[in-house]
């Protein structure tokens, strides 16, 4: 799977960082960042995490 940000909605909450830090960081903008794409079998379950907590609806998965 991959995770996609948009980056017209992410605010730099940070939720995703929280959830999941060896998967998302935040750029020097204060945007989500995905760090491994695709993500890895063992983080996906985080990555879906991440994208059903993301206050904005920013992250978006990619089969």
């Amino acid at each position: 799977m991959r995770v996609e940000v948009d980056r017209d909605r992410c605010e730099g909450n940070a939720v995703c960082v929280g959830i999941a830090p060896d998967l998302f960081e935040l750029d020097d903008e204060d945007y989500a960042v995905v760090k491994h794409d695709p993500v890895p079998a063992g983080m996906e379950e985080l990555a879906e995490q991440a994208i059903n907590e993301c206050p904005r609806a920013a992250l978006n998965r990619r089969d």
